[in-house]
């Protein structure tokens, strides 16, 4: 699970990172509309990188099972697909990009669903 410790604090660390781009470059550059998809990136993906910290830590109390595994995995891909999917589609206004959001989100869920059937068991 230290890579799911590992993961967690880079994504924490780039949330952080793109954050602070969105409030002092992106501010003058973007639209309002679009400084908000891409401030709505950053919020999931701060929250979503601590989570995946937390399923690190809760892999001890719960067991290293294949649940709390695919929990940290959908965790990350959310992140990616998800957030990722609203950066690009606030910075390059390609509608492409925003079919790829929900996917993200149904991966948060999914995540969010196994490891609570993993502290079931």
């Amino acid at each position: 699970m230290k890579l799911f410790i590992l993961l967690g604090s880079l994504n924490a660390f780039l949330s952080v990172a793109l954050g602070a781009f969105g409030a002092h470059y992106l501010k003058q550059k973007l639209t309002a509309d679009k400084l908000e998809v891409f401030h709505t990136g950053v919020q999931y993906h701060m929250i979503h990188a601590i989570g995946l910290i937390v399923i690190a830590l809760l892999a001890e109390k719960l067991g290293n099972s294949s649940l709390v595994n695919a929990s940290g995995w959908a965790i990350f891909i959310g992140i990616i697909l998800f957030s990722g999917s609203l950066y690009a589609l606030s910075l390059t206004g390609l509608k492409f990009f925003g079919p790829i959001t929900p996917l993200g989100g149904v991966s948060f869920l999914v995540g969010w669903v196994l490891l609570a059937i993993a502290a079931l068991k």
